[in-house]
Parts: C-alpha cells; sequence; structure tokens
C-alpha cells in the first residue's frame, strides 16, 4: 500500500531484548518518472511520486505552454508555440538515479557557461535565523518522520519564513522540486533567499541554485571541493554543517550577519 511518497511494508523486527515482531514499517517510495517534450522522451528519472510537474521545467515559464501527466509515472512538457525541443552538451540521456548529481551531463564547462553570478550584494542574513533554519525545515518533514530514508529542500526568506518545502528519495531531486515550484509560481529569480538542503551540498544542487538566482545555500551536511570553488565563482555564500549552535562558511562571509559576542560558536573558514 502507497500514500503519496510513502509506501508500507509488512517486516520483521528483532527488539533490544531479542524478542521478534511482525509489523508494518513505512518505506519511502523510489519509482521511475519519464520526462517528455511532446512526443520524445528525454529522460527517465528515480524520484519519489508527487509533485512531478515540478521536476520538468525549462529556462523560461512562457516557453511552457502546458504540463501534465500520462499515467502514473510519466509526465509531459508541451512547449509554446513555435517552440523546438534544442538539445546541447548538458542534455542528460538514458535513466538518472535520485542521487546521481552530474549523471549525463558531458561537460561541466557547459553548466559553468549558462548561469552569470549572483549580482545581489545587500542580501544578508542573521545568525539567529540562520540557526532557526534546520529545526524550521525539520518540523515540516513529514515523510521523513515516518520513514527516516528521504530528503528534504527548504526555500527561506531573510527571516527565515519557510517558502517552499519538498522531500524525495534523491536530494538533487527534492531541489529540483523545490525550484521547480517556484519557477511555475513565477516567483525566479529568488534573489532574496536561502536555500536549506537537508543532506551534503554538491557541485549540482549550488549550480541549481545558481540558475534561480539563490545567493546563501547551506547544507547540514558536507560541501564538496567542487561545491566550494563554484560558490565562490559564482558570488554564492555557501555553508555546510549547519547543526545548531555550529556551521562553517565556505565563501562570502559577508552575507552572514556576525557579532562578535558569537564568534566563539562560530567556526569560520576563510573564503
Amino acid at each position: 500500500m502507497k500514500e503519496n511518497g510513502v509506501g508500507s511494508q509488512k517486516i520483521i523486527r528483532r527488539k533490544r531484548d531479542g524478542k521478534l515482531e511482525y509489523l508494518p514499517d513505512d518505506l519511502t517510495i523510489e519509482e521511475p518518472l519519464e520526462i517528455r517534450v511532446g512526443h520524445r522522451v528525454l529522460a527517465t528519472t528515480m524520484r519519489t511520486p508527487g509533485h512531478d510537474e515540478e521536476l520538468a521545467v525549462v529556462r523560461r515559464r512562457e516557453e511552457i505552454a502546458k504540463i501534465s501527466t500520462d499515467g502514473e509515472n510519466t509526465v509531459v512538457v508541451d512547449l509554446a508555440a513555435g517552440l523546438k525541443l534544442k538539445l546541447n552538451s548538458i542534455q542528460r540521456f538514458g535513466t538518472i538515479s535520485s542521487s546521481c548529481g552530474l549523471c549525463g551531463k558531458t561537460s561541466i564547462e557547459a553548466i559553468r557557461q549558462n548561469f552569470p553570478a549572483i549580482r545581489s550584494t545587500t542580501f544578508r542574513i542573521g545568525i539567529e535565523t540562520l540557526l532557526s533554519l534546520p529545526d524550521r525545515l525539520r518540523k515540516q518533514q513529514g515523510d521523513f518522520t515516518r520513514t527516516g530514508g528521504i530528503h528534504a529542500a527548504g526555500i527561506f526568506d531573510a527571516n527565515g519564513g519557510l517558502k517552499i518545502v519538498r522531500e524525495d528519495i534523491g536530494r538533487h531531486n527534492a531541489v529540483d522540486k523545490a525550484i521547480g515550484r517556484a519557477f511555475l509560481d513565477k516567483l525566479l529569480p529568488l534573489d532574496r533567499h536561502v536555500l536549506l538542503v537537508s543532506g551534503r551540498a554538491s557541485f549540482e544542487i549550488m549550480q541549481k541554485a545558481l540558475a534561480a538566482g539563490i545567493p546563501i545555500v547551506a547544507a547540514v551536511s558536507a560541501p564538496s571541493t567542487l561545491a566550494v570553488d563554484f560558490a565562490r565563482e559564482g558570488n554564492q555564500t555557501l555553508i555546510g554543517f549547519l547543526r545548531p549552535p555550529s556551521f562553517n562558511i565556505y565563501s562570502h562571509v559577508e552575507r552572514v550577519i556576525l557579532e562578535v559576542r558569537q564568534l566563539s560558536k562560530v567556526r569560520t573558514v576563510k573564503a
């Protein structure tokens, strides 16, 4: 049985006292999604069902005439009149796993060249607000509470208000869904917002944030070296190991309001 992104399976659990029990357990669903542009299959990705239209977006909202579903695991994008699908060096081919990152992309340099650096220099966030974000995201992670096996991405405003939250078995998919929702709601660029991810900060997550114009990206776990290099080049603030009361700042520290009395609690990495 499945309900939204959660399915129930019968399991045998061995308890601490050695006794065995047979009971249902909630698991995160992972199923394939075929993404089509018109009648052409563009890619197949593994994801947690729900908000599938948010995974199938193009560069500009006006390029989409309609997004529809064709069965449980197929989403179809119809382009606006006169537009044709153009495949290029960053097209994804074949099956994409829900955690694949750069799977199928043939050129990192092509990705770098597609999106300009963040221009915003006035957007800043205070330490107390920053430290409040993980708890605010966690309270909205209903599927994680039930399964313990799903990632989340949240988009916050400068005051810590949670605007969009999405969960998926793949951390990249969670980011895609959150940004895809903002895209479909015509909220881009998100140049006064923060993206928080429940796992690691990879190069591709930084690239997705840059495409959406997000100046600050925070992760509860570690960034990769490529993510840090990309953030520095793209004028993005990258925060890792956001586990209150501590965190690391890897790039563009100027967007975080650091008060002297709090510096002893903050480990900063020279950017």
